[in-house]
């Protein structure tokens, strides 16, 4: 069984409040942009998703980081999860993502996360972010019960719960 909808439709490109920044399914061909803001912030990103995900792990090189992009962007054409990168309206500089994945843990039928990079914390660009996800999920996703991982929950909660009963979805 899929997480999502046979004829679901994910957006390809999602617009913040005040203009000037913009989501957008990423691409391996992103990384120049990926890897120095992953790496830049890479400590703060360590203590949200390395207890869970072990990533970003300090020895990511940029050909690791390459890999996994192409892994995410092959994710998302067969709909298995998504990573919806954060971008200025020139796409010069990568500000974050978005994750929206199947659920690892019972209790919920889509799992979202994001981040900024570390000069964006506590901004109006993170405080619309923030603002936008929720909503973004609730109009155009088709989850009954979305999980925000590290906002309504918090990833040490996360983890101690049990499996989803339908094991992963992408497996």
């Amino acid at each position: 069984m899929s997480w999502l909808p046979d004829d679901f439709v994910h957006p390809v490109l999602v617009p913040l409040p005040g203009g000037g920044h913009h989501l957008r399914p990423i691409r391996e061909a992103d990384t120049a942009l990926d890897y120095p803001a992953v790496m830049g912030s890479r400590e703060r990103l360590w203590t949200t998703f390395g207890p869970a995900w072990g990533w970003p792990a300090a020895t990511m090189t940029y050909e690791a980081d390459q890999a996994d992009l192409l892994r995410h962007e092959k994710e998302i054409a067969a709909h298995q999860s998504f990573n919806y990168a954060l971008f200025d309206t020139a796409e010069t500089a990568l500000l974050g993502c978005v994750y929206i994945d199947p659920p690892e843990k019972a209790g919920a039928d889509g799992e979202i996360s994001w981040w900024v990079v570390d000069e964006l914390v506590g901004s109006e660009v993170e405080d619309a972010l923030d603002a936008l996800v929720p909503q973004w999920i609730a109009a155009d996703w088709p989850f009954e019960q979305p999980r925000f991982l590290g906002r309504e929950i918090s990833w040490s909660d996360w983890l101690a719960l049990p499996e989803h009963p339908d094991g992963d979805p992408r497996a």
